[in-house]
């Protein structure tokens, strides 16, 4: 039965850690296609939102979605998904996409905002760490509980 403590906070440590990892390479992917100095003019061909949540009215959420399409400087068409833009982007509507020549799939359609973006990634790496330490708190505490009843012949 004992595993079972150690069991479940490690596997939620892994699946942290592995939500960290895909929050720093995102982070990186922007700053990449804003710093790579290629733009083109992307158009908006979908719009739509997500709702998620609880089944209560109190804790839902939604999330905008956007498609859009771009030729790159040496004539591919790229096609890609964002979350969480601008509200007044309609179906139709030119913005300028950022992306890199390496990787033109991983473009982006926010407006250049390195002290937003690092802001935001520090905030949720500080979130991830703060699930680790608890967890680790947790199987630490557990352990020298066991430790304690098996010293006291519990």
């Amino acid at each position: 039965m004992s595993v079972f403590f150690y069991a479940l906070p490690s596997l939620m440590i892994v699946v942290v850690l592995m939500a960290a990892a895909r929050t720093v390479r995102r982070s990186l992917e922007l700053r990449s296609a804003w710093n790579s100095g290629l733009t083109a003019e992307a158009r908006c061909l979908r719009s739509y939102t997500t709702v998620g949540g609880g089944g209560d009215d109190r804790n839902v959420t939604t999330t905008l979605h956007h498609v859009y399409e771009f030729t790159t400087r040496d004539g591919r068409v790229i096609r890609f998904e964002e979350t969480n833009g601008s509200s007044i982007v309609v179906v139709g509507d030119i913005v300028p996409a950022y992306y890199t020549a390496r990787h033109p799939e991983k473009a982006t359609a926010h407006a250049p905002s390195p002290a937003k973006a690092a802001a935001g990634t520090l905030g949720m790496l500080v979130f991830y760490g703060v699930i680790v330490s608890f967890c680790v708190g947790f199987m630490i505490t557990y352990h020298e509980a066991l430790a304690g009843d098996a010293f006291f012949g519990g």
